[in-house]
């Protein structure tokens, strides 16, 4: 969905914008994550390679069901890990994913 006019100026502060917006929701309802990326003005350069510990939203974390697959399925799409995939113990497996607009996006998969 597309915003712009009165409202969202007023929020953000900034006069003339137009955002894109998409809502994210797991199927039980529970919890919300929104999602927004600029249409008009143009966004600022920050640093797409920012490391997980620059400040500033670095890094949003997806629980899944089988992360090898979702690797695969994004390398596929053009997003390569940072780093490996790694296990915490036997109750974790992990990976980094660098994101749109240089956001890390963390992907556990439980496997205990």
């Amino acid at each position: 969905m597309f915003v712009e006019g009165e409202f969202l100026d007023t929020v953000i502060g900034i006069p003339d914008s137009r955002t894109e917006i998409v809502m994210l929701r797991p199927p039980d309802g529970s919890t919300r994550l929104e999602l927004s990326s600029f249409v008009r003005p143009a966004h600022q350069p920050g640093s797409p390679a920012a490391m997980a510990n620059e400040l500033g939203l670095r890094n949003v974390a997806f629980e899944v069901d089988d992360l090898q697959a979702t690797v695969d399925g994004l390398a596929a799409d053009g997003y390569g890990l940072i780093g490996d995939i790694g296990q915490y113990e036997h109750i974790w497996r992990m990976a980094y994913v660098r994101g749109p607009e240089g956001i890390i996006v963390s992907l556990a998969e439980r496997i205990g």
